[in-house]
């Protein structure tokens, strides 16, 4: 696998700032590969993540168009919400995206790619915003879900799940897990053991292994406890069925997800789109790796989507 830090270094070049209602953020924008494709594809990036964790799977969908990848408040470094006064909700990220989408496409018809936590955000925006249905062309879910149910997780987890991030949403406990918890020497001892850790591992090689702590020591102290911990527990509560949106979706989903029921997801996801075209893959994983480069990315882009993107 090729160094992820070294794709850092070279991703710079098609990063630059990003300002939305005062929030100071950074904008990935890679331009097509092949100059005759000239579709605008907006990448939303899901829970625990970053410009950096997305950039090979941002590279993968430049051989089809333009892609921008623009960073959620709360995470990648981008300001919080509560900066400004408010809180992550997802209502309020659906705002915020819907600002982006106005800003940025004008104009254009788009292309938007949500990815897990990204797919919820953009459904949202849909629902809050019916009239921006019009400007997109092709609306695809990779990996995403729209409801609680959606989650393989037994009963006993959900609750600890929620509990945990239902506290930690909250101004001083979030504060002594950033500097206990996610302190840089307790996440490099501890991190691996981890139930999550331990399923995103265990296809890595030492090295890989290595890259990806030390990758993951950056995203936890960069994505802001409080607005990870709000949304997890939205996430863990949400429900997206409740307004219809005009659009059908392409739904890429992985065999045998360890975190949603495919046939679920569809049940949920055909309450709301007039259509949905399940793409199934069988990658190793949820999502891609964190040192995910563009050929990793790969097995997320099944050959049906592909043939899509090109029409």
């Amino acid at each position: 696998m090729k160094d992820i830090f070294e794709d850092i270094a070279n991703m710079q070049q098609n990063i630059q700032p990003l300002n939305i209602n005062g929030l100071k953020g950074r904008l990935l924008r890679i331009p097509s590969a092949k100059k005759t494709r000239k579709r605008e594809i907006l990448l939303i990036y899901g829970h625990h993540s970053s410009l950096e964790r997305m950039y090979g799977v941002a590279e993968a969908f430049a051989d089809y168009g333009n892609v921008a990848v623009p960073d959620l408040p709360g995470f990648g470094g981008m300001d919080s919400f509560y900066k400004i006064g408010m809180k992550p909700t997802i209502d309020n990220m659906a705002d915020y995206l819907a600002t982006f989408v106005k800003l940025k496409y004008r104009n254009k018809k788009v292309t938007i790619i949500g990815m897990s936590m990204g797919f919820v955000i953009a459904t949202r925006m849909l629902q809050k915003y019916p009239d921006l249905a019009n400007k997109v062309n092709l609306l695809v879910s990779l990996v995403g879900f729209t409801h609680k149910n959606d989650y393989t997780f037994s009963r006993n987890r959900m609750f600890f799940y929620r509990a945990s991030a239902n506290v930690l949403s909250k101004r001083i406990p979030s504060i002594l897990f950033y500097n206990i918890a996610l302190h840089p020497t307790m996440l490099r001892s501890l991190y691996s053991r981890m139930h999550n850790a331990k399923n995103k591992f265990k296809h890595l090689d030492d090295k890989d292994k290595k890259q990806m702590i030390e990758f993951e020591v950056i995203l936890w102290r960069e994505n802001e406890v409080r607005t990870a911990a709000l949304t997890s527990y939205e996430m863990l509560t949400l429900d997206n069925c409740k307004k219809q949106i005009d659009l059908p979706v392409y739904s890429v989903s992985v065999e045998n997800d360890q975190y949603f029921d495919n046939a679920t997801v569809e049940q949920h996801m055909r309450v709301i789109f007039t259509d949905f075209t399940d793409y199934r893959t069988k990658p190793p994983a949820h999502a891609p790796s964190i040192v995910a480069t563009k050929s990793a990315a790969a097995p997320f882009m099944p050959t049906k989507l592909k043939r899509l993107l090109s029409k």
